[in-house]
């Protein structure tokens, strides 16, 4: 599964490709699955046309490639659809690394703002409360945040 960080590079390297691949009225059959499978053997990461006459979803068609040729969408942009599936023996595409949030930062930040709450030096108006304007109670608890 691709995060986001990584579907915007796979985006990048794909947006010079050539659909190589097209989806006809025959939709997703055996044929074509050879065919995207075959491609992405040779490529790792290849663009596909979805056909005007396809009688099939351009989401559900990509998503039915993708389970059927164990890839990942990276994109599907109007007609066309953009796969990837790494080469596992030789991998000609590096994915940037996925940022691991660990729980101590989760908790580091749920603790500051409970600091700020308890603060006696802190007004009631910095904490944005008390007010009645919804967008005075957003400014109010970004100052909060920053002097945390």
């Amino acid at each position: 599964m691709l995060n986001g960080k990584q579907r915007r590079y796979l985006r990048g390297l794909g947006h010079e490709l050539k659909p190589i691949v097209q989806v006809g009225k025959g939709g997703v059959d055996d044929g074509l699955v050879a065919a995207v499978d075959q491609a992405l053997s040779d490529h790792e990461l290849i663009k596909l046309r979805i056909g005007e006459n396809a009688k099939v979803d351009r989401h559900e068609a990509a998503d039915a490639i993708a389970a059927r040729t164990r890839s990942d969408v990276a994109q599907v942009l109007g007609n066309t659809v953009l796969l990837f599936r790494p080469d596992p023996d030789d991998p000609k595409i590096t994915l940037p690394k996925a940022k691991v949030d660990s729980d101590d930062d989760a908790a580091d930040e749920t603790d500051s703002d409970a600091d700020a709450a308890d603060d006696p030096d802190l007004g009631a108006a910095e904490l944005g409360e008390g007010s009645e304007g919804g967008e005075d109670d957003g400014r109010a608890r970004a100052e909060v945040i920053k002097k945390a």
